[in-house]
């Protein structure tokens, strides 16, 4: 486990130290730097400084579309994954065709969904704004908003649809004879059989999803670039445009760190919360 060890080490806790470093301290260049303390953080929390009112939206549309990503994917993987065979050759076909949007990397993705929305060569653009249905991803907020939470739909519910259909596969045979000869309906073998057997997999498919979509980056950084004006700036595009664009080394590291707090909290809490709920679901 050695080499293990040592690369982990390697890879991941010396980066982190790196961002430490510039946390809690400025430089001029040249690496020389002088002691700041705490003050990079005092003025990302503080919404009334620059950095910290873009700290806070981002913050707020970071949740909004997490929430709203979830609230959609877990509901429609669950359906997807009702509809696909248990047996027979149309087995495997359907998996592949359902794994298939998983396999594509994220800048293919946010490259695609970039030509499919345009307004005058794009096949979705173009044939809403011929219909008379005003649709511009680049100019209005409500357009960029839903391409990208259809964007994200379309690649990440595969995951939880084949998450699920593992869950469904793992229910033994006898629960469903039993409902057949009780006259158990459809709705009823569903709530009494399989949800429950599904919160394990549904608590694993949610904090997935929730990690992946709470950092989401390269998509709408394709697509519209997190506009128009801040519609679609995100924690993760924010970011980048401090530590890259405006060279502010502290306020990224102080904002990164924050950041990964954040994403580990809420993760935590959640992680709590649905396994209470599954404990007492057993009992």
């Amino acid at each position: 486990m050695v080499p293990v060890l040592i690369f982990v080490m390697f890879s991941s806790i010396v980066p982190m130290m790196t961002v430490v470093n510039y946390s809690i301290q400025d430089t001029m260049g040249q690496n020389h730097f002088f002691w700041k303390g705490i003050g990079w953080f005092q003025g990302l929390l503080d919404p009334s400084t620059d950095i910290g009112g873009r700290f806070a939206g981002a913050l707020v549309r970071n949740l909004w579309f997490s929430l709203i990503v979830l609230t959609i994917e877990l509901p429609l993987g669950i359906a997807v994954a009702l509809c696909i065979p248990r047996r027979g050759w149309t087995v495997g076909a359907t998996l592949v065709l359902v794994a298939l949007p998983l396999l594509i990397p994220y800048t293919v993705v946010g490259t695609i969904r970039e030509i499919f929305a345009r307004q005058d060569v794009g096949l979705l653009g173009a044939a809403l704004n011929g219909l008379g249905i005003p649709y511009n991803d680049t100019q209005n907020a409500a357009s960029a908003w839903a391409t990208i939470i259809v964007m994200d739909v379309w690649h990440w519910t595969g995951l939880v649809a084949l998450l699920s259909y593992a869950g469904l596969r793992s229910i033994p045979e006898a629960f469903y004879q039993a409902a057949r000869i009780d006259g158990a309906s459809r709705w009823s073998v569903f709530r009494n059989i399989e949800l429950p057997k599904l919160r394990k997999v549904l608590v694993i498919a949610t904090l997935l999803r929730f990690m992946g979509s709470f950092m989401i980056y390269t998509e709408p950084s394709l697509v519209t670039g997190g506009g128009p004006g801040s519609a679609t700036s995100f924690l993760s595009l924010d970011l980048v445009k401090i530590a890259l664009g405006q060279v502010d080394l502290g306020d990224a590291a102080a904002m990164s760190l924050v950041y990964n707090l954040i994403t580990l909290t809420i993760s935590w809490i959640f992680f709590t919360i649905m396994t209470q709920l599954d404990r007492r679901g057993a009992e």
